[in-house]
């Protein structure tokens, strides 16, 4: 459970790294959105920490 949190977790933190979402003072510029591959990639990245934290719990489950 814990694996799948933090999983989730970490997915959820570069998403809003890589969509450039937070706070930015009056005199900054925006930086450019993202691009479709890096937000494919992003999604690969949470796929495969999904699937790692399922595994883990199974296993954890067995044991």
């Amino acid at each position: 459970m814990r694996a799948r949190r933090a999983g989730l977790a970490t997915g959820a933190a570069l998403l809003l790294l890589l969509t450039a979402c937070g706070s930015h003072g009056d005199n900054t510029q925006s930086p450019a959105p993202a691009s479709s591959t890096d937000l494919t990639h992003l999604q690969k990245l949470v796929k495969d920490a999904e699937s790692a934290a399922s595994s883990a719990e199974s296993d954890m489950a067995r044991e």
